[in-house]
This record gives C-alpha cells, structure tokens and sequence, in this order.
C-alpha cells in the first residue's frame, strides 16, 4: 500500500485529495506547512509528494530543494496554482517528477501519480503504454488510439479505460469503478459509470468493454 505525503495548506483541497487517495486504497498524509511537509518527506516512509508551491514556513521550491538532496529517489509532483512558464520550468529542473496547475481534475491528478509510482521520478521503468486489441493507451502522453487514429478522450474517460484495461479479463462492479475513477464523494445509485462506458464503446469501439449482467463491467 503506497503511501503518499500531501503538502497543501488549503484544507478544502488537502482533504479532497486525501480522500480520493484513501477510496484508492492509498494512505495519505497531509501537511499543511513547508517545514513540516519537508520534515515527513525526509523521514523515508513516503512513496510519493504532491507539493504546492506557496506554502508558509517555507515555500514549495525550498523544499523541493532539499528533498532533492535528501532524497533524490523520491518523486514530487507539483500541484499549484502558479501557471507561469517560468514556475514549471524552475520546478522542473529542480527535480519535480511532474507540475500540474490548479484547478485539476482529480482523475488526472490520479492518473499522474500512478504513473511515477509504477516508474520511479523519472518514469524509466514505467509501462508506455496499454494494449488491447487495436485499442492503445499512450500512459505518458494521456492519449488514447484505435489503431492508427488518435481519439478524443477526456480525462475521466481514459482514466476509466486505463482502470479496464489494467484489471483485464476481471470484472470489475460499478461500485469498483466509482472508487477508482472518481475517487471521492460519490452516489453509489449513480449511473455514471454507465454513461462513461457508453462514452468508450462509441469511441473506441462496441465490443470494447462487456458487460457482465448483474455485476460489472470487463475488459477482455
């Protein structure tokens, strides 16, 4: 079970994101300053850090800083509102893993952090991409293919494609595909996951994804 440092000083985001993570079978942990947010991230029990940038005690890139030479095998993904080219590019280079700007959807946030944990801060070992049939999912690039052609997916959906495709040949309920795509407060009457998977059968095909009547939904 990875477990995953936070370190926001919003609660109202702090605590959507730990309760995302939670619903995916992460363990989170928030810090809601940069001096306790480096602290927990020396501390070698943490798999991953999404940092902000604008952090009291100390701002986020001093603590990318020294997690960087404290402990450069640990991935950092920035998450901040601070959108310059300039930010990015400094956060970049400073070692960040990843930089996504605020607003985001939790899905991608998600799918970004999944992504450094199968492959290390560097993404090297990680899988480029999923295959089946003549569906291919680009992991690192966020796109989705159908042979040749590239189709238009939005976030949510290739993440619910991505989580298919992964448990291949398994079926999965609709109340396992809310927790894993959506990740937070959710109505388990909701036919949501229905409607994402009509989404998918129109765009990447309609044999797809099987229905299996009265339990879920499978990837073959």
């Amino acid at each position: 079970m990875n477990r995953i440092l936070i370190v926001e000083d919003e609660p109202r985001i702090s605590s959507f994101i730990a309760k995302g993570l939670r619903a995916q079978g992460f363990t989170p942990t928030v810090a809601d300053n940069g001096l306790s947010g480096r602290d927990y991230a020396l501390t070698g029990e943490f798999d991953l850090v999404v940092l902000d940038i604008s952090l009291p005690g100390m701002n986020g890139f001093d603590v990318l800083a020294q997690v960087r030479e404290m402990r450069p095998d640990l991935p950092v993904l920035v998450l901040t509102a601070r959108d310059s080219v300039s930010d990015t590019v400094a956060a970049l280079e400073g070692g960040a893993a990843d930089y996504m700007v605020k607003p985001f959807q939790f899905a991608e946030l998600l799918a970004r952090i999944k992504l450094r944990l199968r492959g290390g801060q560097n993404g090297e070992s990680a899988p480029a991409e999923l295959v089946v049939g003549e569906v291919r999912l680009d992991l690192r690039r966020r796109r989705a293919y159908v042979g040749e052609k590239e189709v238009d997916l939005s976030a949510r959906e290739l993440s619910l494609a991505e989580v298919l495709v992964e448990h291949r040949g398994q079926v999965l309920s609709r109340e396992q595909l809310l927790s894993r795509v959506w990740g937070y407060d959710f109505d388990p009457g909701s036919n949501v996951v229905d409607v994402y998977v009509g989404y998918l059968r129109k765009k990447l095909g309609s044999t797809f994804i099987q229905t299996v009547r009265g339990v879920g939904y499978r990837v073959d």
